[in-house]
């Protein structure tokens, strides 16, 4: 299945801007079943809950990749995939997509579509925090890659780089990246960061 969007501006519907920031508790089919904070769902016995991973390319076939800041509380410092977040309740999942991107990477992106769409994993963190999600996982595209500025607080550092290096770090160095990132790189295909100048596609 494959979905896009090409609206860059995030849909904020309904009481979700009340909503602050609670998560979508869901069930092992994902459906809704509740809502928690979002600071005091994730711990040793975190439920599972609704979020996403994006993945960033630009004109060139390059792939963002950010390393996470030193202050998150789980696996800080480590590489991932370009964004990720929690949609609040009520939000859809695309507008969450477009909103986080803007919130961490300071920048609008174009091109939203779906890579996969029933991607999950569960993992835990060295300090034991636990993540358990029901992530859809995104690509999207950036016009102009000089234009990115991520949160300090969030992002501390980030590279552009090919999907055939991703693969070679992934292989060779693991624990250097988020569970989340290796598990949905095991999962996508070649062509799934799509093309690059002159329609050529990017290899990942």
């Amino acid at each position: 299945m494959t979905t896009e969007r090409t609206s860059m501006e995030p849909m904020l519907i309904g009481p979700m801007a009340a909503q602050g920031d609670d998560v979508v508790l869901v069930d092992d089919q994902a459906r809704p079943i509740g809502r928690r904070k979002r600071l005091a769902v994730h711990g040793a016995d975190t439920p599972r809950h609704l979020a996403f991973s994006s993945w960033i390319s630009d004109p060139y076939g390059r792939v963002l990749l950010t390393r996470r800041a030193l202050g998150k509380r789980a696996w800080p410092g480590v590489w991932t995939n370009s964004c990720c977040g929690h949609p609040r309740p009520g939000e859809p999942v695309e507008d969450a997509v477009l909103r986080r991107v803007n919130e961490e990477l300071g920048v609008r992106v174009q091109r939203l579509r779906s890579l996969l769409p029933e991607f999950s994993y569960r993992a835990v963190d060295p300090s034991g925090i636990v993540e358990n999600e029901f992530c859809p996982v995104y690509a999207a595209t950036l016009a102009d890659p000089e234009t990115l500025a991520p949160d300090a607080d969030e992002v501390m550092d980030w590279v552009w780089t090919s999907p055939d290096e991703i693969r070679a770090a992934v292989r060779q160095a693991p624990y250097a990246f988020s569970p989340w990132a290796v598990g949905q790189l095991a999962q996508l295909g070649p062509d799934a960061f799509g093309a690059g100048p002159d329609g050529a596609v990017a290899r990942c």
